[in-house]
């Protein structure tokens, strides 16, 4: 293998991993309520189903018929009293309704104090994401310096590769503040 494919080969897996940090924010923003409904702040919610605990978007199907109304179709009828109970004891705050067939989940509109709480909620997610990225650029930095160690790159080489290593690096966290800046305005609309 020569020099520049070693070095190619730290970018990429430093590439591949950075923006799994970035998808896994965006994940993670997902669940973060804006006043709109959105099946994603409930569909990883576990239900205690025949005993076991399954995701809800396994048992039952979402739609969204306006902005703040999330339907919930449970597959199986009998699962009905077991999901309402699940979304009853989630941290969503809102109280489901009931008709035998579906449930319905109606969104009061946020507080501004309850927006300010969730742009906090969201900002600590994506500091905590941006140390990810940056303990993912250290791990690439030694694995750099061991091969510079190895004899299998010169230290100019070195010294170049941790350069464009520190740009990967700033591309991404520059990623991870502008999907924090999209939802924190997301978050503020009133």
């Amino acid at each position: 293998m020569d020099d520049d494919s070693l070095i190619g080969a730290v970018f990429s897996d430093s590439r591949e991993k950075m923006a799994k940090a970035i998808t896994h924010l965006q994940n993670e923003f997902s669940a973060v309520r804006t006043g709109r409904a959105s099946p994603a702040l409930i569909d990883k919610l576990k239900v205690d189903y025949y005993g076991s605990e399954v995701p809800l978007q396994q048992i039952a199907g979402f739609q969204v018929p306006e902005a703040r109304l999330l339907v919930v179709t449970p597959y199986d009828k009998t699962s009905l009293k077991a999901i309402e109970k699940a979304i009853q004891h989630s941290d969503l705050g809102v109280n489901p309704s009931n008709d035998g067939n579906v449930i319905r989940l109606s969104f009061p509109p946020l507080t501004e104090e309850r927006r300010k709480d969730f742009v906090k909620v969201v900002k600590r997610q994506a500091e905590e994401a941006k140390v990810g990225v940056r303990n993912l650029r250290r791990a690439a930095r030694h694995d750099l310096e061991a091969l510079e160690k190895d004899g299998d790159i010169s230290s100019d080489e070195l010294d170049r590769a941790e350069k464009e290593l520190d740009g990967i690096t700033a591309e991404h966290v520059a990623e991870i503040d502008r999907v924090l800046q999209h939802k924190e305005q997301e978050l503020l609309e009133v």
